[in-house]
């Protein structure tokens, strides 16, 4: 690594006072079954009323700031700089991004940087994205064949015809009740005390796991009372009470429509601009399950435990060619076949890959470096450990990952 690299301790951006530690830790200590109006002057509302709320609350147009903020305790990545605005940023620090929606398939994300900026605009099955640091559009599209697979696909769900389709849609409550059930299988779910984010009052649902044997200490996601959108979610590590593992939230929202123009995408000028086809995938591979039973595994996955202690284990992959950004190495991962069997995906996978050519498109990011740095030596092979995940990467090409700590993966493998 060059010497002149700008070192960041990962906990200096972290710094948080304790008596506020302190205050966080025990606001959810022992949350009450109902949300109290004190404070935020809301209506009492049970875990299931505001789940069904969310489920019965139409598509909302928004627009906003989101501050994303990660603490997994991953070591400090090797980029020479981090003044920019980097999607490789989010592991690790605080981002910035400004979000707007019509609500329905209209949208614009930006990932803002001191000195840069990287976006992504959806308009229906149209996408781009645009680093302002390489002064690069690169426009995903179907193809015309797909596009109007697409449009019948849409006809067909709409009138509940899709294969494997249930027909009939649950009510907002029927199903709040379904995702309270699923979830405290092995989940407490209850209601934490009312809040304020982004100006607004919000409930808060608090799931925590039943099992000890996971990273996931806590997922609290805060609810507008207004319009039942979801303004904040917190993932806490059971490792560390001072400050969530993972935060997402606005700290500024409007819930009006955005002007046109600001969701209408224009290359830049003087910008490059790549084209590329995404593919669908084929009808059979479309076809939607009923729920009547658990989705089949691809041959060479597997899966141990069971709720936020399950470990999945895929076998037989080639990592050193996946590492290295080998495009044939991607047909060794289970269930490949299902999405790279035609020619545009194989080069919507070059799109992503490393490339000697710093004129071409592909990432020029270090992934062996990267991979190197993140991950530590161990008598398995090579392991990356943070404070939410654990990833095992063997010598013999089988990776374990799970919500779990790393000597549970090691005892597995």
């Amino acid at each position: 690594m060059p010497s002149t690299r700008r070192r960041r301790s990962p906990r200096a951006a972290w710094a948080v006072p304790g008596v506020v530690g302190v205050a966080v830790a025990a606001a959810f200590v022992a949350p009450p079954l109902f949300a109290s109006a004190d404070g935020a002057d809301l209506p009492e509302r049970t875990a299931q009323q505001i789940v069904a709320a969310v489920a019965a609350a139409e598509p909302t147009p928004l627009s906003g700031t989101v501050v994303y903020t990660a603490r997994l305790g991953l070591p400090e990545l090797p980029i020479t700089e981090m003044t920019g605005a980097d999607p490789l940023a989010l592991l690790g620090g605080s981002s910035t991004l400004r979000v707007w929606t019509d609500g329905t398939d209209r949208s614009r994300v930006s990932l803002l940087g001191p000195t840069s900026e990287y976006s992504a605009v959806q308009d229906g099955t149209q996408a781009w994205t645009y680093s302002s640091a390489k002064d690069e559009v690169v426009h995903y599209a179907l193809s015309a064949a797909d596009e109007a697979r697409v449009g019948s696909l849409a006809a067909d769900a709409q009138a509940g015809t899709l294969p494997g389709h249930p027909g009939d849609l649950p009510t907002p409550d029927e199903a709040a009740q379904t995702v309270l059930e699923r979830a405290g299988e092995f989940s407490t779910v209850t209601v934490g005390a009312p809040t304020t984010v982004a100006g607004r009052g919000a409930y808060q649902l608090i799931v925590t796991p039943d099992s000890s044997a996971t990273l996931v200490g806590r997922v609290v996601i805060a609810v507008d009372a207004a319009t039942s959108a979801p303004l904040r979610v917190q993932v806490w590590s059971s490792a560390d009470a001072s400050a969530p593992a993972l935060e997402i939230g606005f700290t500024d929202v409007s819930f009006a429509t955005p002007d046109d123009a600001v969701l209408a995408f224009s290359a830049p000028a003087g910008a490059s601009v790549k084209d590329v086809v995404v593919p669908l995938p084929a009808d059979g591979e479309l076809a939607l399950t009923d729920g009547a039973g658990p989705e089949e595994l691809p041959e060479g996955v597997s899966v141990t435990g069971t709720g936020w202690e399950s470990v999945t284990e895929w076998s037989g992959l080639d990592v050193a060619g996946l590492i290295a950004g080998d495009p044939a190495a991607a047909a060794t991962v289970p269930g490949a076949e299902r999405i790279i069997g035609s020619d545009s995906a194989q080069g919507l996978i070059g799109e992503f890959m490393p490339s000697d050519d710093a004129g071409a498109a592909g990432m020029s990011l270090d992934t062996s470096a990267l991979y190197d740095q993140l991950t530590t030596a161990v008598p398995e092979g090579r392991l990356l450990s943070s404070t939410l995940l654990s990833i095992l990467i063997t010598d013999d090409g089988r990776v374990l990952v799970g919500a779990v700590p790393a000597e549970t993966l090691r005892a597995l493998a």
